[in-house]
């Protein structure tokens, strides 16, 4: 018997339902902690913690440290991905998770600019940037305990188990925020943020991440280590700089991989935290105007029209509570065609599944306009409105669903960790980061239109595009293989 079967026939073997559970439960609270951060962006962090007199100023100053975790995660990628390949998956996961949670309890303690000024919001950055470091090395972590203990011609099918985490996350963290604003008494209509979620409603969701917390820990402390990475091991394969190693050998995959994961970043946080913001921003403008009139009168300062103007520009119009029912909608679809996404990838092949859909995303964003602008008919709009939330989660799961397989698959067992993490999360920056900051400014531009963030988003799907075609099919990459040999296998 060969060493490497012999290796294969010692090595602890983890039942796949807790491979399916590890992989499903930690990445659904790494996301669950990601979006309650990124709701409350929009709907509350900009007047507690960003008042700064003007709401285009404050939503930018919310979303820029929301961005600001993206730029942590490639850090997190780095760290968490050096102890994942050199020392094993398991306690890098575990370790990412704990992160995760504490930076998200912490949150929901924070005082605000009312109790200790601005450093309320260096305190929220910090906790923010914890978060993403976090995240960091969270998927790429979850990724590998799929796909390295799925069967053979499966791979992709398994790695769309940790990817059902971020709708999971999504619909959970939403619910929460839905939840807890229909408990409380709302004295200007059950659609509108109350009082009481403001002073302290918002905190629920933060604090709740503790439970969520511990039940994962549980789940993850009883995994062992992987076959693939047990057998790199007992080769004597294990990279003892794991960075050096990836930048020095796969630079280029480094690269595709980065790419590859650009459109599908865009797509998700126009899909949620844009939309979000369009859709729930007034589409009056006299009531607007009247009100910011009124507020100056109040607060004993002169009120400019033109100048008011020409920082406002209209959304939809939709209560809070409506729209995020009709994103959680949207996202149901985004779930199932994740899961959908695997068999077919493994089938047909990942480069060529994404290829298509990479292109419909490219044409999906000139329609912004076509679903996005109001109607003399608000029941109109609101079907047209349901209808691309719809269409553009489709996409969503469709392209986020393969990458649990693809990103792994370019790298080799010895480097897989690091090599994965980093184009997940470089990608994180051009896309994730910037997203919600260009789109505000786009949409800002064009006076209130969405066209312009459409084309932003084909944009990026051309660039992904790109990248696809140079990039090889992955689909029958001997997982197992290390430097030498999967570098000739994948090229």
């Amino acid at each position: 018997m060969s060493s490497s079967s012999a290796a294969a026939a010692t090595a602890p073997a983890n039942p796949r339902s807790r491979v399916i559970a590890a992989s499903l439960i930690g990445t659904t609270i790494e996301f669950y902690d990601f979006y309650v951060y990124a709701t409350a962006a929009v709907l509350v962090f900009p007047i507690l913690f960003f008042p700064t007199g003007n709401d285009t100023t404050s939503l930018l100053a919310s979303f820029g440290v929301f961005g600001a975790a993206m730029i942590a995660r490639p850090l997190g990628a780095v760290i968490f991905g050096h102890f994942g390949d050199r020392f094993g998956r398991k306690a890098t996961l575990v370790a990412s998770l704990l992160t995760m949670g504490i930076a998200t309890f912490l949150i929901g303690l924070l005082p605000t600019f009312n109790d200790i000024g601005w450093w309320a919001a260096f305190m929220l950055l910090i906790l923010r940037l914890a978060q993403g470091f976090a995240l960091g090395g969270e998927w790429s972590g979850a990724a590998l305990v799929a796909t390295e203990n799925a069967p053979a011609g499966k791979r992709a099918w398994y790695g769309t188990f940790p990817q059902l985490g971020a709708p999971l996350g999504f619909i959970i963290a939403n619910s929460v925020f839905l939840a807890i604003n229909f408990l409380l008494p709302h004295p200007e209509g059950g659609g509108q943020r109350s009082e009481e979620f403001l002073a302290w409603g918002w905190r629920v969701p933060f604090l709740f991440s503790a439970v969520m917390v511990i039940i994962g820990l549980w789940v993850r402390l009883r995994l062992v280590e992987s076959e693939s990475y047990t057998k790199a091991e007992e080769k004597g394969a294990i990279s003892k700089f794991p960075l050096g190693t990836v930048v020095k050998r796969h630079w280029w995959h480094l690269i595709l991989g980065t790419f590859i994961m650009l459109a599908t970043y865009v797509l998700f946080y126009l899909m949620t935290n844009f939309t979000l913001s369009y859709g729930t921003k007034s589409a009056d403008l006299s009531a607007a105007s009247a009100a910011a009139e009124a507020a100056a009168e109040a607060a004993g300062t002169p009120f400019d029209p033109v100048s008011f103007a020409a920082q406002f520009y209209p959304g939809l119009g939709f209560a809070y509570t409506d729209f995020v029912i009709m994103q959680i909608l949207g996202v149901v679809f985004f779930g199932i065609f994740t899961m959908l996404s695997g068999p077919l990838a493994d089938s047909i092949g990942r480069r060529k599944l994404l290829l298509w859909v990479t292109g419909a995303i490219i044409v999906f964003g000139f329609t912004f306009n076509i679903f996005l602008l109001p109607t003399a008919d608000p029941q109109f709009t609101g079907a047209l409105v349901q209808a691309f939330l719809i269409f553009g989660f489709m996409l969503m799961g469709a392209t986020f669903g393969p990458m649990g397989a693809v990103l792994p698959e370019l790298f080799p067992t010895n480097v897989r960790y690091s090599g994965s993490a980093i184009s997940y999360n470089l990608a994180s920056i051009l896309g994730a980061a910037l997203a919600p900051i260009v789109a505000v400014a786009l949409w800002a531009a064009a006076g209130g239109a969405p066209w312009l963030v459409g084309l932003y988003l084909s944009a990026m799907g051309v660039l992904t595009f790109v990248a696809l075609i140079f990039t090889p099919e992955t689909k029958d990459v001997d997982y197992d293989a290390t430097d030498s040999a999967h570098a000739a296998a994948a090229l």
